[in-house]
């Protein structure tokens, strides 16, 4: 069983059990969080598709981690013959949470 899920401005495949990386979320270590917004739902073979969403289906996680970061984006900027070279980069902050279920 399998759930296309928009979280946060984004849709994931989750299945029970997932560990996955959504943006940065205001719940902390250790709370639940619901799910609402399932575009999909695939149950041993019969889809159901949401027209934009299917009503009643919720998918159940808990924060895992809060604080963690992606891998550094570099931005490099230069300008060709004129000396001009700057070196800027971040890393986002993104939100660990595990799928505990699809109800």
């Amino acid at each position: 069983m399998y759930a296309i899920v928009d979280i946060a401005g984004q849709q994931f495949k989750v299945e029970a059990g997932n560990e996955i990386f959504v943006q940065r979320l205001p719940q902390a270590k250790g709370e639940a969080v619901e799910f609402g917004k399932v575009l999909l739902l695939d149950e041993e073979g019969t889809v159901k598709v949401g027209t934009p969403y299917i009503e009643g289906a919720v998918v159940k996680a808990t924060v895992l981690e809060d604080d963690a970061k992606a891998d550094k984006v570099i931005v490099f900027k230069k300008i060709r013959r004129k000396g001009f070279q700057k070196l800027n980069g971040h890393r986002q902050k993104l939100t660990k949470i595990k799928i505990e279920s699809i109800a």
